[in-house]
Protein backbone atom coordinates (compact mmCIF):
# COMPACT_ATOMS: atom_id res chain seq x y z
CA UNK A 1 0.00 0.00 0.00
CA UNK A 2 2.78 2.41 0.92
CA UNK A 3 4.72 1.51 -2.22
CA UNK A 4 1.68 2.26 -4.42
CA UNK A 5 1.23 5.63 -2.71
CA UNK A 6 4.90 6.41 -3.20
CA UNK A 7 4.79 5.49 -6.88
CA UNK A 8 1.63 7.57 -7.37
CA UNK A 9 3.32 10.52 -5.65
CA UNK A 10 6.39 10.20 -7.90
CA UNK A 11 4.17 10.13 -11.00
CA UNK A 12 2.42 13.32 -9.87
CA UNK A 13 5.60 15.28 -9.13
CA UNK A 14 7.46 14.07 -12.24
CA UNK A 15 6.17 16.95 -14.47
CA UNK A 16 7.11 19.49 -11.78
CA UNK A 17 10.63 18.12 -11.46
CA UNK A 18 10.99 18.01 -15.24
CA UNK A 19 10.00 21.65 -15.74
CA UNK A 20 12.09 22.91 -12.80
CA UNK A 21 15.10 21.04 -14.18
CA UNK A 22 14.44 22.54 -17.59
CA UNK A 23 14.47 26.07 -16.17
CA UNK A 24 17.85 25.37 -14.60
CA UNK A 25 18.95 24.16 -18.04
CA UNK A 26 17.83 27.38 -19.70
CA UNK A 27 19.49 29.46 -17.00
CA UNK A 28 22.74 27.64 -17.58
CA UNK A 29 22.45 28.36 -21.29
CA UNK A 30 22.03 32.09 -20.64
CA UNK A 31 25.15 32.21 -18.47
CA UNK A 32 27.33 29.97 -20.67
CA UNK A 33 26.26 31.78 -23.85
CA UNK A 34 27.02 35.15 -22.25
CA UNK A 35 30.50 33.96 -21.30
CA UNK A 36 31.17 32.70 -24.84
CA UNK A 37 29.96 35.97 -26.36
CA UNK A 38 32.22 37.95 -24.02
CA UNK A 39 35.12 35.80 -25.20
CA UNK A 40 34.51 36.96 -28.76
CA UNK A 41 32.30 34.23 -30.21
CA UNK A 42 29.93 35.38 -32.94
CA UNK A 43 26.28 34.90 -32.02
CA UNK A 44 25.60 33.95 -35.65
CA UNK A 45 28.13 31.12 -35.42
CA UNK A 46 26.78 30.05 -32.02
CA UNK A 47 23.27 29.75 -33.44
CA UNK A 48 24.48 27.65 -36.38
CA UNK A 49 26.58 25.30 -34.25
CA UNK A 50 23.72 24.97 -31.78
CA UNK A 51 21.41 23.59 -34.45
CA UNK A 52 24.09 21.38 -35.93
CA UNK A 53 24.34 19.67 -32.54
CA UNK A 54 20.55 19.63 -32.09
CA UNK A 55 19.97 18.06 -35.52
CA UNK A 56 22.57 15.35 -34.86
CA UNK A 57 20.85 14.53 -31.55
CA UNK A 58 17.21 14.62 -32.70
CA UNK A 59 17.44 13.20 -36.23
CA UNK A 60 18.21 9.56 -35.23
CA UNK A 61 15.26 9.47 -32.82
CA UNK A 62 12.96 11.03 -35.41
CA UNK A 63 14.08 8.58 -38.09
CA UNK A 64 13.52 5.41 -36.08
CA UNK A 65 10.65 6.35 -33.74
CA UNK A 66 8.43 8.08 -36.30
CA UNK A 67 9.17 6.11 -39.46
CA UNK A 68 5.66 4.55 -39.41
CA UNK A 69 3.68 7.70 -38.64
CA UNK A 70 5.64 10.35 -40.52
CA UNK A 71 3.38 11.90 -43.20
CA UNK A 72 4.47 12.60 -46.75
CA UNK A 73 6.32 15.85 -47.29
CA UNK A 74 4.54 18.33 -49.58
CA UNK A 75 5.60 21.72 -50.95
CA UNK A 76 3.26 23.79 -48.69
CA UNK A 77 4.52 21.92 -45.62
CA UNK A 78 8.14 22.34 -46.71
CA UNK A 79 7.66 26.10 -47.19
CA UNK A 80 6.22 26.35 -43.69
CA UNK A 81 9.22 24.47 -42.32
CA UNK A 82 11.57 26.84 -44.15
CA UNK A 83 9.82 29.79 -42.50
CA UNK A 84 9.88 28.04 -39.12
CA UNK A 85 13.62 27.49 -39.55
CA UNK A 86 14.05 31.24 -40.03
CA UNK A 87 11.73 32.57 -37.31
CA UNK A 88 13.20 30.80 -34.28
CA UNK A 89 16.69 29.45 -35.10
CA UNK A 90 17.78 32.52 -37.10
CA UNK A 91 15.68 35.59 -36.26
CA UNK A 92 14.80 34.87 -32.65
CA UNK A 93 18.12 33.50 -31.44
CA UNK A 94 20.35 36.05 -33.18
CA UNK A 95 18.26 38.97 -31.94
CA UNK A 96 18.27 37.42 -28.49
CA UNK A 97 22.01 36.84 -28.31
CA UNK A 98 22.71 40.33 -29.68
CA UNK A 99 20.28 41.89 -27.21
CA UNK A 100 21.80 39.92 -24.34
CA UNK A 101 25.27 41.03 -25.41
CA UNK A 102 24.12 44.69 -25.32
CA UNK A 103 22.41 44.32 -21.91
CA UNK A 104 22.97 41.35 -19.57
CA UNK A 105 21.96 37.73 -19.12
CA UNK A 106 19.65 38.66 -16.22
CA UNK A 107 17.94 41.40 -18.21
CA UNK A 108 17.49 39.13 -21.25
CA UNK A 109 15.97 36.28 -19.23
CA UNK A 110 13.53 38.76 -17.65
CA UNK A 111 12.37 40.27 -20.94
CA UNK A 112 11.74 36.78 -22.35
CA UNK A 113 8.86 36.53 -19.84
CA UNK A 114 6.90 38.84 -22.13
CA UNK A 115 6.73 35.97 -24.65
CA UNK A 116 3.40 34.52 -23.39
CA UNK A 117 1.77 37.94 -23.66
CA UNK A 118 2.96 38.44 -27.25
CA UNK A 119 1.85 34.93 -28.14
CA UNK A 120 -1.55 35.62 -26.58
CA UNK A 121 -1.99 38.79 -28.64
CA UNK A 122 -1.02 37.00 -31.85
CA UNK A 123 -3.34 34.10 -30.99
CA UNK A 124 -6.18 36.59 -30.73
CA UNK A 125 -5.33 37.99 -34.16
CA UNK A 126 -5.32 34.50 -35.70
CA UNK A 127 -8.49 33.49 -33.79
CA UNK A 128 -6.68 30.81 -31.85
CA UNK A 129 -7.75 32.48 -28.60
CA UNK A 130 -11.06 34.03 -27.55
CA UNK A 131 -11.85 36.69 -24.95
CA UNK A 132 -15.15 37.23 -23.19
CA UNK A 133 -14.94 40.36 -21.04
CA UNK A 134 -18.01 39.23 -19.06
CA UNK A 135 -16.01 36.37 -17.53
CA UNK A 136 -13.38 37.08 -14.87
CA UNK A 137 -10.83 34.53 -16.07
CA UNK A 138 -11.11 35.80 -19.64
CA UNK A 139 -10.69 39.40 -18.52
CA UNK A 140 -7.66 38.36 -16.45
CA UNK A 141 -5.86 37.29 -19.62
CA UNK A 142 -6.23 40.78 -21.09
CA UNK A 143 -5.24 42.57 -17.87
CA UNK A 144 -2.27 40.28 -17.36
CA UNK A 145 -1.12 40.89 -20.92
CA UNK A 146 -1.22 44.66 -20.40
CA UNK A 147 0.71 44.40 -17.11
CA UNK A 148 3.33 42.13 -18.68
CA UNK A 149 3.90 44.47 -21.62
CA UNK A 150 4.05 47.39 -19.19
CA UNK A 151 6.73 45.63 -17.18
CA UNK A 152 8.78 45.06 -20.32
CA UNK A 153 8.45 48.76 -21.18
CA UNK A 154 9.67 49.71 -17.68
CA UNK A 155 12.74 47.53 -18.09
CA UNK A 156 13.32 49.05 -21.53
CA UNK A 157 12.84 52.75 -20.72
CA UNK A 158 13.87 53.01 -17.06
CA UNK A 159 17.33 51.93 -15.92
CA UNK A 160 17.54 53.39 -12.42
CA UNK A 161 20.30 53.12 -9.82
CA UNK A 162 22.38 50.01 -9.30
CA UNK A 163 21.09 47.63 -6.64
CA UNK A 164 23.89 45.71 -4.95
CA UNK A 165 22.09 42.42 -4.32
CA UNK A 166 25.19 40.43 -3.35
CA UNK A 167 27.78 42.14 -1.22
CA UNK A 168 31.41 41.75 -2.06
CA UNK A 169 31.22 42.61 -5.78
CA UNK A 170 31.91 46.31 -5.36
CA UNK A 171 35.35 45.90 -6.91
CA UNK A 172 33.77 44.36 -9.97
CA UNK A 173 31.41 47.31 -10.25
CA UNK A 174 34.27 49.74 -10.55
CA UNK A 175 36.04 47.70 -13.18
CA UNK A 176 32.91 47.28 -15.26
CA UNK A 177 31.74 50.89 -15.19
CA UNK A 178 33.13 51.54 -18.63
CA UNK A 179 31.57 48.37 -20.02
CA UNK A 180 28.20 49.29 -18.51
CA UNK A 181 28.38 52.74 -20.07
CA UNK A 182 29.00 51.21 -23.46
CA UNK A 183 25.99 48.90 -23.29
CA UNK A 184 23.18 49.83 -25.67
CA UNK A 185 20.26 50.05 -23.24
CA UNK A 186 17.85 51.14 -25.96
CA UNK A 187 18.75 48.92 -28.91
CA UNK A 188 19.33 45.89 -26.65
CA UNK A 189 15.83 45.73 -25.14
CA UNK A 190 14.23 46.39 -28.53
CA UNK A 191 16.18 43.46 -29.99
CA UNK A 192 15.04 41.25 -27.11
CA UNK A 193 11.40 42.21 -27.65
CA UNK A 194 11.83 41.58 -31.39
CA UNK A 195 13.28 38.19 -30.47
CA UNK A 196 10.14 37.40 -28.48
CA UNK A 197 8.04 38.46 -31.46
CA UNK A 198 9.90 36.03 -33.69
CA UNK A 199 9.53 33.25 -31.12
CA UNK A 200 5.79 33.93 -30.73
CA UNK A 201 5.36 33.83 -34.52
CA UNK A 202 7.20 30.51 -34.47
CA UNK A 203 4.70 29.05 -31.98
CA UNK A 204 1.71 30.25 -34.00
CA UNK A 205 3.03 28.84 -37.27
CA UNK A 206 4.12 25.62 -35.55
CA UNK A 207 0.59 25.01 -34.26
CA UNK A 208 -0.76 25.25 -37.82
CA UNK A 209 2.06 23.12 -39.26
CA UNK A 210 1.54 20.29 -36.77
CA UNK A 211 -2.01 19.90 -38.03
CA UNK A 212 -0.65 19.11 -41.49
CA UNK A 213 2.54 17.35 -40.37
CA UNK A 214 1.74 15.61 -37.04
CA UNK A 215 5.20 14.22 -36.30
CA UNK A 216 6.86 16.29 -33.59
CA UNK A 217 10.33 14.77 -33.61
CA UNK A 218 10.55 14.83 -37.41
CA UNK A 219 9.31 18.41 -37.55
CA UNK A 220 11.87 19.40 -34.93
CA UNK A 221 14.66 17.74 -36.93
CA UNK A 222 13.54 19.55 -40.08
CA UNK A 223 13.43 22.89 -38.27
CA UNK A 224 16.94 22.36 -36.89
CA UNK A 225 18.20 21.41 -40.36
CA UNK A 226 16.60 24.46 -42.02
CA UNK A 227 17.82 26.73 -39.23
CA UNK A 228 21.32 25.36 -39.63
CA UNK A 229 21.33 25.94 -43.42
CA UNK A 230 19.64 29.36 -43.34
CA UNK A 231 21.75 30.51 -40.42
CA UNK A 232 24.88 29.32 -42.21
CA UNK A 233 24.06 31.37 -45.31
CA UNK A 234 23.42 34.51 -43.24
CA UNK A 235 26.57 33.94 -41.19
CA UNK A 236 28.72 33.61 -44.30
CA UNK A 237 27.22 36.86 -45.59
CA UNK A 238 27.75 38.77 -42.34
CA UNK A 239 30.96 37.24 -40.97
CA UNK A 240 33.55 37.50 -43.75
CA UNK A 241 36.42 36.02 -41.74
CA UNK A 242 36.62 32.24 -41.68
CA UNK A 243 38.40 32.41 -38.34
CA UNK A 244 35.05 33.04 -36.58
CA UNK A 245 34.12 29.41 -37.26
CA UNK A 246 37.11 28.10 -35.32
CA UNK A 247 36.35 26.93 -31.80
CA UNK A 248 38.53 25.09 -29.34
CA UNK A 249 38.09 23.25 -26.08
CA UNK A 250 36.73 26.33 -24.34
CA UNK A 251 33.49 28.12 -23.51
CA UNK A 252 32.61 28.40 -27.22
CA UNK A 253 32.43 24.64 -27.65
CA UNK A 254 30.62 24.26 -24.33
CA UNK A 255 28.00 26.85 -25.31
CA UNK A 256 27.37 25.18 -28.68
CA UNK A 257 27.04 21.65 -27.30
CA UNK A 258 25.14 22.63 -24.15
CA UNK A 259 22.56 24.84 -25.87
CA UNK A 260 22.14 22.34 -28.71
CA UNK A 261 21.63 19.27 -26.53
CA UNK A 262 19.78 20.79 -23.57
CA UNK A 263 17.85 23.74 -25.03
CA UNK A 264 17.15 22.57 -28.58
CA UNK A 265 17.15 18.80 -28.08
CA UNK A 266 16.02 17.73 -24.63
CA UNK A 267 13.84 20.81 -24.15
CA UNK A 268 11.71 20.08 -27.21
CA UNK A 269 11.04 16.54 -26.04
CA UNK A 270 10.42 17.36 -22.37
CA UNK A 271 8.12 20.26 -23.19
CA UNK A 272 6.20 18.13 -25.69
CA UNK A 273 5.59 15.34 -23.16
CA UNK A 274 4.60 17.72 -20.34
CA UNK A 275 2.38 19.82 -22.61
CA UNK A 276 0.54 16.69 -23.74
CA UNK A 277 -0.07 15.57 -20.15
CA UNK A 278 -0.60 18.91 -18.35
CA UNK A 279 -1.18 21.46 -21.11
CA UNK A 280 0.81 24.51 -22.23
CA UNK A 281 -0.38 26.64 -19.28
CA UNK A 282 1.48 24.33 -16.90
CA UNK A 283 4.71 24.74 -18.88
CA UNK A 284 4.38 28.52 -19.18
CA UNK A 285 3.90 28.93 -15.43
CA UNK A 286 7.54 27.98 -14.80
CA UNK A 287 9.06 30.71 -17.01
CA UNK A 288 9.63 33.29 -14.21
CA UNK A 289 11.65 30.68 -12.31
CA UNK A 290 14.27 30.85 -15.05
CA UNK A 291 14.61 34.61 -14.58
CA UNK A 292 15.15 34.22 -10.83
CA UNK A 293 17.77 31.49 -11.30
CA UNK A 294 19.57 33.48 -14.00
CA UNK A 295 19.60 36.63 -11.86
CA UNK A 296 21.26 34.74 -9.04
CA UNK A 297 23.77 33.02 -11.33
CA UNK A 298 24.48 36.25 -13.22
CA UNK A 299 25.21 38.17 -10.02
CA UNK A 300 27.48 35.44 -8.68
CA UNK A 301 29.21 34.11 -11.81
CA UNK A 302 29.32 37.19 -14.04
CA UNK A 303 29.15 39.89 -11.32
CA UNK A 304 26.44 41.62 -13.34
CA UNK A 305 24.99 44.91 -12.21
CA UNK A 306 21.29 44.79 -11.36
CA UNK A 307 19.40 48.07 -11.80
CA UNK A 308 16.25 49.18 -10.00
CA UNK A 309 14.32 49.46 -13.27
CA UNK A 310 15.07 45.81 -14.03
CA UNK A 311 13.72 44.73 -10.62
CA UNK A 312 10.52 46.79 -10.90
CA UNK A 313 9.90 45.66 -14.47
CA UNK A 314 10.61 42.02 -13.58
CA UNK A 315 8.08 42.14 -10.74
CA UNK A 316 5.44 43.54 -13.11
CA UNK A 317 6.27 40.88 -15.72
CA UNK A 318 5.96 38.02 -13.20
CA UNK A 319 2.68 39.38 -11.78
CA UNK A 320 1.21 39.93 -15.24
CA UNK A 321 2.39 36.55 -16.45
CA UNK A 322 0.78 34.67 -13.60
CA UNK A 323 -2.43 36.64 -14.15
CA UNK A 324 -2.47 35.40 -17.74
CA UNK A 325 -1.63 31.85 -16.60
CA UNK A 326 -4.49 31.90 -14.07
CA UNK A 327 -6.90 33.08 -16.75
CA UNK A 328 -5.73 30.38 -19.15
CA UNK A 329 -6.07 27.69 -16.48
CA UNK A 330 -9.76 28.59 -16.09
CA UNK A 331 -10.37 28.60 -19.84
CA UNK A 332 -12.19 25.38 -20.89
CA UNK A 333 -10.69 25.62 -24.37
CA UNK A 334 -7.20 25.27 -22.90
CA UNK A 335 -7.89 22.12 -20.98
CA UNK A 336 -5.68 19.28 -21.92
CA UNK A 337 -6.94 16.02 -23.30
CA UNK A 338 -7.58 13.13 -20.92
CA UNK A 339 -4.55 11.13 -20.04
CA UNK A 340 -4.09 7.77 -21.61
CA UNK A 341 -3.24 4.73 -19.58
CA UNK A 342 0.41 4.32 -18.69
CA UNK A 343 1.10 1.47 -21.10
CA UNK A 344 -0.27 3.36 -24.09
CA UNK A 345 1.71 6.47 -23.14
CA UNK A 346 4.93 4.50 -22.89
CA UNK A 347 4.42 2.99 -26.31
CA UNK A 348 3.50 6.24 -28.03
CA UNK A 349 5.71 8.92 -26.47
CA UNK A 350 6.98 10.33 -29.79
CA UNK A 351 3.47 10.73 -31.22
CA UNK A 352 1.90 14.16 -30.85
CA UNK A 353 -1.63 14.78 -29.67
CA UNK A 354 -2.40 16.48 -32.97
CA UNK A 355 -1.55 13.24 -34.74
CA UNK A 356 -4.13 11.34 -32.69
CA UNK A 357 -6.75 13.99 -33.42
CA UNK A 358 -6.10 13.95 -37.14
CA UNK A 359 -6.19 10.13 -37.13
CA UNK A 360 -9.54 10.10 -35.40
CA UNK A 361 -10.92 12.62 -37.88
CA UNK A 362 -9.84 10.50 -40.83
CA UNK A 363 -11.38 7.44 -39.19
Amino acid sequence: MEESKLSLFLIKIKPYLAMISLQFGYSGMYIISMVSLKHGMSHFVLSVYRHVVAFCVIAPFAFFLERKIRPRMTLPIFLRIVLLGFLEPVLDQNLYFLGMKYTSATFASAVVNVLPAITFIMALCFRLETVNVKKLHSLAKVIGTVITVGGAMIMTLYKGPIVDIIRGHSHSHNSSTTDSGEQHWVAGPLMLIGSCGGWASFFILQSFTLKKYPAELSLTAWICLMGMLEGGVITFAVERKLSVWVIGWDSRLLASVYSGVVCSGIAYYVQGVVIRERGPVFVTAFSPLCMIITAGLGAVVLAEQVHLGSIIGAICIVFGLYTVVWGKSKDPLASSAPLKDEKTRNLELPVSADHHNSTNERT
